[in-house]
C-alpha cells in the first residue's frame, strides 16, 4: 500500500439524520450519542433573535416571613416575586 493512501482517512459511517424527532428526550437520547459535525451538511443557517433579560439576584429570606409575604400575593392574585419585587420598587423609589 503506499504511503499516501495509509494517511487518508476513511470517512465514518453515520447513522442517518432522522427526519422528526417523536419528543425532545428522543432528540436529546440521539445527540448525546452523535456527534453534529457529522451533519454538518444537513444543517441550515437560522436567523434568530434573542432578547436578553435583566439579572436576577436571589436574597435570602427567613422562612416566616416568606410564607408571610405568599399568603399576602396569592390574597392579591400575584406571584411572591412580583409583590416582593413591587415592594422593593416602592421603597427604592
Amino acid at each position: 500500500m503506499p504511503a499516501s493512501s495509509r494517511n487518508i482517512k476513511s470517512p465514518r459511517r453515520r447513522e442517518p439524520l432522522p427526519e422528526h424527532f417523536g419528543s425532545l428526550e428522543e432528540a436529546g437520547a440521539f445527540w448525546d450519542t452523535h456527534d453534529s459535525a457529522d451533519y454538518e451538511t444537513s444543517m441550515r443557517n437560522v436567523k434568530m433573535r434573542v432578547r436578553l433579560r435583566g439579572h436576577r439576584y436571589l436574597v435570602p429570606l427567613d422562612s416566616d416571613l416568606y410564607r408571610k409575604v405568599e399568603t399576602i400575593a396569592k390574597q392579591r392574585g400575584i406571584s411572591t416575586q412580583t409583590l416582593i419585587s413591587m415592594w422593593i420598587q416602592e421603597k427604592a423609589s
